[in-house]
């Protein structure tokens, strides 16, 4: 299964702390009434769950969509309510062993925010944490995201430890999964200096935290949204720091196919994807998805040709023993959950095949 991996083309505020472990392990108790009910069990998404490589963490990008009803929750609820609320019952899934923490890059959380969080899922359940726009953005953006002036904070390495990595790492412990720097577009006079962005983008990772001793399972993942950065300069900054490359399925970014060769170059190792937007839409197509697929509740725009490719990816790192993390938006193909179940079955239907 190794060498499928080098194939060609083909929430608003902490939750309630958690419930009492029930002897059946991922699923625990209902008393005390929590606010958010769980979804009842599928027997079909159990039976897979059980087959898929321990290694691999299957979740969504947050969790607090009303529209997962039936899918997530049982019953229906303001997401007011499921901002709150939800994680524990999100977390009882048995395919979401992970979420992404996206509320992160907007503005710092505190290592008490991050314990909420970490106390209201199963011992199993790993994060997936954004860092701040603070040290990701290389501009000072508008409330409409356009770019007012250069972010003095770019890639700080004092911040990003400070203000990302040590409270994450303190509230989540165990529980911390990924660190992932998605490092929003570059302004054009920044990638006409790519070797010294690369050179603050060096100091800043070898500046966090050792995270092993606290979290074993966490790793410090890079994500892009310039095609340009996919050097083997990059791949020597990453290797030197210990980190890995994010595989960011965003239309800025080209297919998996034409990014594998920086994975190769980092081999062996973890993989980390987030799944953010299906090719359709195009570069800015946020808003459209977003309208076009609410309520979340069905595959709009099923995109099997990349879920295929990501199940082979996720095969050949899971099946030479090492782990993956992946995280899908609800603006991939139009249900994160019912995403989450489709990669788990093309998972499935590989390894049969071997």
């Amino acid at each position: 299964m190794q060498d499928s991996l080098f194939d060609g083309p083909a929430g608003l505020s902490p939750p309630p702390p958690q419930a009492p472990q029930a002897p059946s392990g991922r699923q625990r108790s209902v008393a005390n009434a929590p606010k958010v009910q769980p979804a009842l069990p599928d027997p079909a998404h159990q039976a897979l769950a059980a087959d898929l490589p321990p290694q691999l963490r299957l979740g969504t990008s947050s969790w607090f969509f009303p529209g997962w009803a039936g899918l997530v929750w049982n019953g229906d609820y303001e997401q007011s309510v499921l901002s709150k609320h939800g994680l524990a019952a999100y977390a009882q899934h048995p395919l979401l062993r992970t979420v992404s923490l996206d509320r992160g890059f907007y503005r710092p959380l505190t290592a008490s925010q991050y314990a909420a969080y970490a106390a209201a899922v199963p011992e199993d359940f790993r994060f997936m944490v954004k860092a701040p726009s603070l040290v990701a953005d290389a501009l000072v953006r508008d409330e409409d995201g356009r770019g007012m002036q250069a972010n003095p904070a770019f890639l700080d390495p004092v911040l990003a430890a400070q203000e990302f990595a040590a409270p994450a790492l303190t509230g989540l412990g165990a529980k911390l999964g990924v660190l992932v720097f998605q490092i929003s577009p570059l302004p054009g006079a920044m990638l006409a200096q790519l070797p010294d962005v690369l050179e603050r983008l060096r100091r800043m990772l070898l500046a966090l935290p050792a995270l092993r001793p606290q979290a074993p399972d966490a790793v410090v993942a890079l994500e892009l949204r310039n095609p340009e950065l996919l050097t083997p300069a990059l791949a020597q900054v990453l290797r030197e720091a210990g980190a890995t490359y994010c595989l960011g399925l965003h239309p800025k970014m080209p297919p998996i196919a034409d990014q594998l060769p920086l994975l190769r170059a980092l081999w062996p190792g973890p993989l980390v994807c987030r799944w953010n937007l299906n090719r359709l839409h195009g570069a800015y197509g946020y808003e459209g998805a977003k309208k076009l697929y609410e309520p979340f509740d069905k595959l709009v725009d099923p995109d099997p040709q990349t879920r295929d490719a990501l199940a082979r990816v996720i095969a050949g790192t899971t099946g030479a023993g090492h782990p993956a993390y992946v995280a899908i938006n609800n603006k991939a193909e139009g249900s994160a959950p019912l995403s989450v179940v489709a990669l788990a079955q093309a998972l499935a239907a590989i390894r049969q095949a071997g």
